[in-house]
């Protein structure tokens, strides 16, 4: 059966990657997102994958627009096998310099945005007897690096709804995969909010040095709804170092305090934590 996959931020990033895996398989593959131009453009790109492309437009800030894909999918296609919660941004300060604007407009989209698409198609999945959710959150969310409290609290936040529904709608078919990516090639600095000098060309330079791309992480999201995984961790240093604070955490937390030393004196930070 031809799968039917709806990817939220699906014009760029990981998001397109996600989309292009699944194309590639034949499916069906519907991307929202709030620039029409790229959503237009991936749309082709997704033709001519071999798959069936469609793109919509679609705020993750509003649940009535996730509603209305839901309903023009199952109209067009039948239902939804899969949908993909991957629109996000970053934000980066310290917690005296991060505006509680900020931290409204990243918890919207990076926490909530997760919640309203899990909350529109859950009764649809229900209905089908069947359905995965995939929700991006990141390492960030596990490991908890300084000077990024805002994002690292909405990718927690990303976790904490995906284990909590992995339990609740399990018994209804429906599976829930979690993905926790560290740095890897993407795009995810483009609207990052952040008063530190100097670190989006930081954090752009880790990303250009990963070996992973986002094609890998599309791959390891392909397989993980297939193979019905909850975790999909793609990078393995920062697996072992989950692994590390989970089983011997007065260890990893002396390893982050170095690491928070150097990541704050890079920063150019006056603290002296």
């Amino acid at each position: 059966m031809t799968q039917r996959v709806f990817i939220t931020g699906g014009a760029s990033g990981l998001g397109r990657a996600i989309a292009l895996r699944y194309a590639k398989e034949g499916a069906k593959v519907c991307i929202g997102d709030i620039n029409p131009e790229q959503g237009i453009a991936v749309e082709k790109e997704l033709n001519n994958a071999g798959g069936e492309g469609y793109f919509v437009e679609c705020d993750v800030r509003r649940l009535s627009d996730f509603e209305k894909v839901r309903d023009e999918l199952v109209e067009k296609w039948g239902g939804v096998d899969v949908v993909v919660n991957n629109a996000g941004v970053a934000s980066a300060g310290a917690i005296e310099d991060t505006t509680i604007g900020d931290w409204e407009w990243i918890l919207d989209i990076n926490v909530l945005g997760v919640v309203r698409g899990c909350k529109a198609f859950t009764p649809l999945f229900k209905e089908q007897g069947s359905g995965a959710f995939v929700n991006i959150a990141s390492m960030a969310g596990l490991m908890l690096a300084p000077l990024m409290n805002s994002y690292n609290v909405s990718k927690a936040g990303v976790i904490a709804l995906s284990e909590t529904l992995s339990q609740e709608l399990r018994d209804s078919g429906i599976h829930v995969s979690c993905v926790c990516p560290a740095f890897f090639q993407t795009n995810l600095t483009n609207g990052m909010r952040s008063d530190i000098p100097g670190i989006q060309q930081n954090v752009n330079k880790l990303m250009k040095r990963s070996s992973i791309t986002a094609e890998d992480v599309a791959d390891d999201i392909y397989r993980s709804v297939k193979g019905k995984d909850f975790w999909v961790l793609p990078h393995v240093k920062e697996r072992r170092m989950w692994m590390l604070k989970r089983h011997a955490p007065k260890a990893f937390d002396w390893l982050m305090h170095q690491e928070t030393k150097r990541w704050m004196g890079k920063m150019g930070s006056k603290s002296n934590a």
